[in-house]
């Protein structure tokens, strides 16, 4: 199995109907993508991430959406872009996030990932937004 290194990069898209099921899909498929690229040890808080992110897009628009996987200079980017172009509601800096229903998403982003943010972004003449968050090669930095 070829094993990643930091001077590798490769992007793969998934573009993806509004369906819930498109979350699990999301996460086989991006498990599948890591595996191949010797990075079994992110696929567990990868998974979560790409999970929350394509949960977001599902749940919160109507239209279409895509999920994309970025390896460049040792650093994963995962990202979510949706039909709405309306930045994502983010949970406060003190939310209870064992105790809330709705809104936990976006907390577990920022709180698994080394940085995050969004965009607003077009493709194929939907105006949408993108939500990324990027992993180091070794979790932990």
């Amino acid at each position: 199995m070829h094993k990643a290194k930091s001077t590798d990069s490769w992007e793969y898209s998934l573009y993806i109907p509004n369906d819930v099921r498109a979350v699990t899909v999301s996460r086989r498929t991006l498990r599948l993508i890591l595996t191949l690229h010797g990075l079994i040890h992110l696929v567990d808080v990868a998974e979560i991430l790409a999970a929350e992110l394509v949960s977001n897009a599902v749940r919160h628009t109507d239209g279409p959406a895509a999920l994309r996987v970025r390896w460049v200079d040792g650093v994963l980017r995962i990202g979510a872009w949706d039909a709405d172009p309306e930045p994502p509601e983010f949970p406060g800096e003190c939310a209870d996030l064992t105790r809330e229903e709705d809104g936990r998403g976006l907390g577990i982003v920022r709180a698994c990932s080394a940085v995050w943010g969004w965009q607003p972004l077009s493709r194929f003449g939907n105006r949408g937004k993108y939500v990324w968050c990027e992993l180091p090669a070794v979790v932990g930095l």
